[in-house]
């Protein structure tokens, strides 16, 4: 008897994302959504005028950590995600929308319904945290804080 994948054990979720290829299809989708909808055009600005560069970084960095081959550290280094957005004044605003056009490129997806739900509550963790690294670093108020 086969026992259904453990998200989050191993490299469970990288294979549930249909490895690098898949991550890549989701990553082209999220891309191309954010371009697409007139709501998420101050946050498709911050990312410059191609998003080549962009495209193959969330790539490896899905990679890595869903549980598959580090490419990231591999090709850019080591990384510090809120550090790295802090640079950016990303606040609530823009890190739902960003959760937004990526759930609705997870839900393109060949994903199976529980991996899917999984995926994007994983993400939630790193943008939350963006929020907070940025508003720190603007300078923004944040009860509780």
């Amino acid at each position: 008897m086969s026992h259904p994948p453990i998200y989050g054990v191993g490299d469970a979720s990288y294979r549930a994302a249909g490895g690098i290829d898949g991550l890549r299809r989701l990553v082209d989708d999220f891309y191309r959504l954010m371009d697409e909808q007139p709501e998420a055009a101050d946050l498709r600005r911050l990312h410059g005028e191609s998003l080549q560069l962009a495209r193959d970084k969330l790539s490896c960095f899905l990679s890595g950590w869903l549980g598959g081959p580090r490419l990231f550290s591999e090709k850019y280094g080591a990384i510090a995600i809120p550090a790295f957005h802090a640079q950016w004044p990303i606040d609530e605003r823009l890190s739902e929308i960003w959760l937004n056009c990526m759930a609705q490129a997870i839900a393109l997806q060949p994903y199976p319904a529980d991996f899917a739900d999984y995926l994007l509550s994983q993400l939630r963790v790193p943008a939350h945290r963006i929020v907070q690294a940025c508003g720190n670093r603007h300078g923004i108020a944040r009860p509780g804080y």
